[in-house]
């Protein structure tokens, strides 16, 4: 048991226990096996404290300072620790099974063997945190940062289920999906054969010609992604670029007076497992000076001049589809 006069002030209230810190800040508070008595402790000071296998079950602390704590085996089952404060505490062991971590900063917590089955983990700072041998079963995962953390060995699967495993917070309810929905892996299995991404500029001239080629490859079950590159894009959008290339079937890219798509072809070209390229360019219009250094890979194809919207669209099949195609079931049957 902790020490008791620590455990009689806590009984107080937030409010005097706060007090109380500020007031003797050389004190290291020690609730070892405290028993909390009040269902609210919100915004309350527990930094550095002891509270080895306190059991903070559906108790409200939103906004409570647990920074450097010792909370091994501590139990926050059900409990609502948003906005709350872990970095640099030791919960190894813990349990939050249920409980609401949305906005809580773990940055460098030691995390092995945590429960987080359930929680909600929506925008959680897990910067720098060591995650390993978790239990993360039906966790809610969105915006989570992950920067500099230690990664591995976390238990997706139920508690009667083959224990599976994955090394990353952000993938695992995707994982998950895959494993437990047909229906997803039927969309990916979709994607991976019909997705094709449409990259252009979205002038009013250069919009008109992405939306009719966005339609006919519609009309010839295809699934077309298109991107506007009219501003110049992110290092996010480019990432999520690269990444929908990776999952396309083709890439058909209009290049005719292009702006960004230079950055976007840059990240997409070299660095990925080779995809088909098949650049367009009106007649009129001028290949940019970096083009040439992308033909030297067999991917992208030779680049089909085309002298307007409705001889575009008429010779799409056998100048932009058919070659894209080849070269697709090229790469695929060497890889």
């Amino acid at each position: 048991m902790g020490n008791q006069k620590h455990v009689d002030i806590i009984s107080q209230g937030v409010e005097v226990w706060n007090k109380w810190r500020e007031e003797n800040p050389e004190i290291r508070p020690d609730l070892f096996e405290w028993s909390p008595d009040a269902d609210n402790y919100d915004n309350c000071n527990f930094s550095n404290a002891d509270l080895r296998n306190v059991g903070f079950e559906e108790i409200w602390l939103c906004g409570s300072d647990f920074s450097g704590a010792d909370l091994r085996n501590a139990d926050f089952f059900d409990a609502n620790v948003a906005e709350c404060d872990f970095t640099n505490a030791n919960l190894a062991g813990a349990s939050f099974m249920g409980a609401d971590l949305s906005y809580a900063d773990l940055s460098g917590a030691n995390l092995t063997g945590v429960n987080f089955e359930g929680a909600n983990l929506i925008d959680t700072c897990f910067e720098n945190a060591t995650i390993v041998d978790c239990k993360i079963y039906g966790i809610s995962a969105w915006g989570v940062i992950t920067e500099g953390a230690i990664q591995s060995g976390l238990i997706i699967s139920g508690p009667n289920d083959p224990i599976i495993t994955v090394d990353n917070l952000e993938v695992a309810q995707f994982v998950h999906l895959l494993i437990r929905n047909e229906k997803i892996r039927d969309v990916i299995d979709t994607i991976g054969k019909k997705a094709v991404l449409i990259l252009g500029r979205f002038t009013p001239e250069r919009k008109a010609i992405l939306d009719a080629i966005r339609e006919e490859l519609r009309r010839r079950d295809y699934i077309p992604i298109l991107f506007d590159f009219e501003k110049p894009t992110s290092r996010d959008l480019t990432e999520t670029i690269s990444t929908l290339a990776h999952m396309s079937r083709f890439i058909i890219a209009d290049v005719t007076n292009a702006k960004s798509i230079p950055q976007e072809l840059q990240a997409i070209v070299p660095n990925l497992p080779p995809v088909a390229v098949q650049p367009i360019i009106h007649a009129d219009g001028y290949e940019y000076a970096m083009f040439e250094h992308f033909k030297r890979y067999p991917w992208v194809l030779d680049v089909h001049q085309y002298e307007g919207q409705d001889l575009l669209i008429a010779s799409l099949g056998e100048k932009v589809i058919e070659p894209a195609e080849a070269m697709t079931k090229q790469l695929r049957d060497t890889n």
